[in-house]
């Protein structure tokens, strides 16, 4: 089977598993998925979605966010991890936004990824989710398995990302790579399976015998 034939086997079987792709972290809007992606950063979806309504009763726009005190949001948001700097890029970025944007946030990657705290794997989960544009954001879930599945040769992150887009339609980015992660969770993460375990798996290899080794 070809690296083209692999990933239209994957793409068709997870649009069959996962029809709908609703972004797992909780949001009413974009500046809401900003921050909440900002947040899942070395954390769960689950922890963050367990923060955020707290975050957003308090301020959940970039009006109301921008004047609150940097230790306040960091209290709020510690459990997520990394709160010192989390909770200054948020209050940063609030005040980016309001100053420079009128309250909106940018649907650029220039402008997004110029953000505090804002990286390209952000920015593109935004673009992506909030605004519509073709993105495919590589979380470790799909490093992980672009490299069991011979997608990519996973030596970095924007090597993956480039990989897949070059395999995937474009029209097929923004759900795939939810689905992607869905399935990594779900049914091929780290531990539960080694490249020989899980239905794609053993599909796409059903004579591998041994563990895949996975760069970070």
């Amino acid at each position: 089977m070809t690296r083209a034939e692999r990933a239209a086997l994957i793409d068709r079987r997870l649009a069959e598993l996962y029809p709908e792709t609703r972004v797992p972290l909780d949001h009413k809007d974009d500046y809401t998925l900003l921050v909440a992606v900002l947040l899942s950063a070395q954390c769960t979806d689950k922890r963050v979605n367990l923060v955020t309504p707290a975050l957003f009763a308090l301020a959940d726009t970039p009006e109301k966010m921008a004047p609150v005190p940097v230790e306040t949001i960091q209290a709020i948001i510690r459990p997520c991890g990394l709160s010192p700097q989390k909770a200054k890029a948020i209050a940063g970025l609030s005040r980016i936004l309001v100053e420079q944007y009128g309250g909106a946030v940018p649907r650029t990657f220039a402008e997004l990824e110029a953000l505090p705290g804002v990286g390209h794997k952000t920015a593109s989960v935004v673009m992506a989710q909030a605004f519509g544009v073709p993105a495919f954001p590589v979380d470790t879930h799909i490093h992980r398995l672009a490299q069991r599945w011979k997608l990519s040769s996973g030596r970095s992150v924007e090597q993956t990302e480039r990989d897949l887009k070059a395999l995937f339609p474009r029209e097929h980015w923004n759900q795939l790579h939810l689905r992607i992660i869905f399935y990594g969770r779900e049914h091929c993460p780290a531990r539960g399976c080694d490249g020989t375990v899980c239905e794609i798996c053993r599909t796409l290899f059903p004579r591998r015998k041994k563990p895949v080794e996975t760069h970070k």
